[in-house]
């Protein structure tokens, strides 16, 4: 297998998706022959030509009302916003197009071989229009998958199985692992299955979720947590909406004790969500309260970032305090 960081395993699958499918369109701003502002459609204009892979006018809402009506006449269109932070001017599109397409028509027609792709999340000192996880307000949408990738593996697998569902589907990149993460990816085709939770790493006292760069700092905090007798169980997401409730459930009734971390604001975020789900489903197998470590409710800071960032300080901090309830 290759060496590959985050941003070529995007590419990479990008690649495979054009080179097997004639109807796969890229396009966004400056995904073109500059590659996207991070590089992640690099070389894909010169290699598939201008039609397959072009630039856009800087609208959003334009951007996936395209994208809506060319998956709608049955091309695969790979769409990207350039950062998670402008989504917000094609929500409208997404959320009352994109999503209920299907729906509307009774299946007659669909824009199911719609993907968006967008980087998300902060660490970057990119300030409050460069930094934001705005998973939580698309989870709320029937209709639309969400898919977060944590490392390079997993998100060329993730997003070859994007490309291909049959559903619309909005893809977060991390992309503050983009050239930081760093491992071994198949050169060739494979797909990881949507909507089906990754077990990490097994444990017996407390069951530790999270998804994207967010997995990293969990990690990092079971870690600090094994060195003095605490036992994690570490469960990857990787797909929101729908998400996997029976492999969460299943471990946490083993464990007793969930805490579940993001980089999103707390109130709103979609740990509120997994939380009222997995105390309806374990309340008796419950040994403490779930445990919620996420961003907070302000803006995204510049000058601030560490203190608002969800780190591994404070994941172990709420591991301990659940352990000790």
């Amino acid at each position: 297998m290759a060496q590959m960081n985050l941003l070529q395993a995007i590419n990479s699958a990008m690649d495979i998706a054009m080179a097997s499918d004639d109807s796969a369109v890229v396009f966004g701003e400056d995904v073109g022959h500059f590659g996207g502002v991070f590089r992640a459609t690099s070389k894909l204009q010169e290699k598939y030509g201008k039609e397959r892979c072009f630039n856009t006018p800087l609208t959003e809402q334009g951007i996936i009302g395209f994208a809506n009506g060319l998956a709608a006449q049955g091309s695969t269109a790979i769409a990207e916003i350039q950062f998670a932070d402008y989504i917000f001017p094609a929500f409208d599109q997404l959320v009352n197009e994109s999503a209920k397409f299907r729906y509307r028509s009774g299946n007659e027609f669909n824009v199911g071989r719609l993907t968006v792709r967008t980087p998300y999340g902060g660490g970057i000192a990119g300030g409050h229009y460069h930094s934001q996880s705005p998973e939580a307000y698309f989870t709320h949408t029937p209709g639309l998958k969400i898919v977060v990738p944590r490392n390079p593996y997993e998100a060329k697998g993730l997003l070859l199985a994007s490309i291909r569902d049959d559903n619309p589907v909005v893809f977060f990149e991390p992309k503050r692992l983009y050239r930081a993460s760093v491992g071994e990816v198949p050169e060739g085709e494979y797909t990881i299955s949507l909507s089906k939770a990754e077990l990490v790493q097994s444990g017996s006292d407390i069951t530790l979720l999270g998804w994207g760069a967010q997995m990293e700092l969990i990690d990092k905090a079971a870690k600090m947590a094994a060195d003095i007798g605490i036992s994690c169980e570490i469960i990857d997401l990787r797909t929101l909406l729908p998400w996997d409730v029976d492999t969460v459930a299943k471990s946490v009734c083993k464990t007793g004790r969930l805490l579940v971390s993001h980089e999103a604001p707390i109130t709103g975020g979609f740990a509120g969500e997994i939380a009222a789900t997995i105390q309806q489903e374990c309340f008796l197998h419950l040994e403490s309260p779930i445990a919620r470590v996420c961003g907070m409710d302000t803006p995204y800071p510049l000058a601030l970032e560490q203190a608002h960032m969800a780190d591994h300080l404070k994941i172990f901090e709420a591991i301990k305090a659940s352990v000790e309830f």
